[in-house]
């Protein structure tokens, strides 16, 4: 017996049809063969539901492609659970996410019928059951913290929530456990965690979606940084192997790198090592070189380096990438180089095998072209040539 949602439905003759049904573990084939069966599902619209019992058999042609390719189910009563209403749906199943986001809310519950987007609901799920497993057999102890509390300072502003028993007065949504875990350690629990739910009025950002996000939280009480570093490398990296993309992750120990230098060289307090994207101070090799004629201007400004009257540097940037000048200015719009050292705008040479391009990013962020480079010779190798 299967029950699930109809996915499609293709008559062949007036007594052969092949129905895919699916549900939550896949989709599987049905062959209807029996006349009165096909005129009961040919009735139904896509994604009613069904509920069938029947034989399952070795499918004569295998398709390997899906996890229930080998078999198929030749129905013997088919149940009409709930009939879907709608010739045409409001989108594909499987193509909703290329729907207009606001369709996809209205219909959230076909949206989520999409596998890519179940396989999200269903990864997320096995990360927290990880996390959770290893946190515990690490002597953490998982405390869930109030919701509903009062307001504290921290980086953004708060969610109010009016309290009917007390009018103009307010709840805050905490925008992390911050004081809660402080009060556990004061008190004598010495390893806490929680996936903790934050709630912070602030706009998107590239590593977390606005309003209500989840993290890992944890402390530990009489530990040093070492302590906790201990602990990290060994909860995370066998969670990123396992459900991470590249099912490779850095092993213990964490490469440790100072704050200074990761901005120097990665633009970044939280690079991506698997990024070989880096950034050399050319100033003083670039300086003195010809190719710069043609930029009187920037060349007396790079050739004075540091003390230049504008305060720009020269960086040479390798980029073995296509759209090189678009990634070097995504790259320096956070690159704090040109404000740690009070630079108002970088100089740089953007380096795409043999295209080299010169490149000033100001202190408004706003990138200017300034031309190619022809004859670019960087420890004596000419970049155009390879010689």
């Amino acid at each position: 017996k299967l029950a699930g949602f109809l996915d499609n439905v293709r008559e062949v003759s007036a007594s052969l049809a092949f129905a895919v049904l699916r549900d939550f573990y896949g989709v599987t084939q049905l062959v209807v063969e029996d006349e009165a069966l096909l005129t009961q599902i040919k009735e139904l619209n896509k994604e009613s539901t069904m509920c069938v019992t029947g034989t399952v058999r070795e499918r004569a042609s295998k398709n390997p492609k899906l996890p229930t390719g080998d078999i198929e189910v030749v129905p013997s009563k088919i149940e009409v659970l709930g009939r879907c209403q709608h010739n045409e749906l409001p989108f594909p199943i499987n193509r909703s996410r290329e729907a207009d986001e606001a369709t996809r809310l209205k219909y959230r519950y076909l949206d989520l019928r999409n596998p890519a987007v179940k396989n999200n609901i269903i990864l997320r799920c096995q990360v927290v059951a990880a996390l959770r497993q290893a946190m515990t057999e690490h002597g953490f102890l998982e405390i869930t913290t109030p919701i509903l509390t009062a307001s504290s300072p921290e980086g953004a502003r708060d969610y109010l929530v009016p309290a009917r028993n007390h009018p103009g007065k307010f709840y805050a949504l905490p925008q992390a456990p911050q004081q809660f875990k402080q009060l556990l350690m004061t008190a004598g629990f010495d390893r806490y965690f929680q996936i903790a739910p934050c709630f912070r009025d602030e706009d998107a950002r590239g590593d977390r979606s606005p309003g209500e996000f989840y993290q890992l939280d944890m402390e530990m009480a009489f530990a040093t940084q070492e302590d906790v570093f201990a602990v990290l490398e060994d909860v995370l990296p066998p969670i990123f192997a396992k459900f991470g993309t590249y099912n490779v992750a850095s092993s213990a120990p964490f490469r440790r790198i100072p704050y200074n230098t990761a901005l120097e060289t990665y633009g970044s307090d939280k690079p991506d090592l698997r990024i070989d994207l880096v950034v050399q101070d050319a100033t003083q090799v670039l300086g003195g070189c010809g190719f710069l004629g043609a930029f009187p201007e920037l060349h007396q400004v790079i050739a004075g380096g540091a003390n230049a009257p504008m305060g720009f540097h020269m960086v040479l940037l390798m980029q073995p990438r296509r759209n090189a000048v678009q990634h070097a200015q995504q790259f320096f719009l956070v690159l704090d180089l040109k404000h740690i050292q009070g630079f108002q705008g970088i100089a740089l040479v953007v380096v795409h095998r043999a295209h080299a391009q010169l490149v000033h990013i100001g202190a408004d962020g706003l990138l200017q072209h300034l031309g190619v480079l022809h004859g670019l010779a960087v420890n004596g190798v000419n970049i155009n040539t390879g010689e």
